[in-house]
């Protein structure tokens, strides 16, 4: 096993415990934005904003 970096096996495993389950939060929150960005109104292509948007 090695130690990641850390000052000892103790620090490392440590840490991993204290982050477990971060991957799967990240992910998940990810999953989140994309889903939002997918219900946002685009701009047509010609220019012109969506209903009761903005161009910047």
């Amino acid at each position: 096993m090695t130690r990641m970096g850390h000052s000892t096996v103790r620090a490392a495993m440590t840490y991993q415990h204290l982050v477990g389950g971060r991957d799967q939060e990240i992910a998940a929150h990810v999953d989140r934005l994309i889903e939002k960005s997918k219900k946002v109104k685009r701009p047509k292509k010609d220019g012109q904003a969506p209903e009761g948007g903005k161009i910047n």
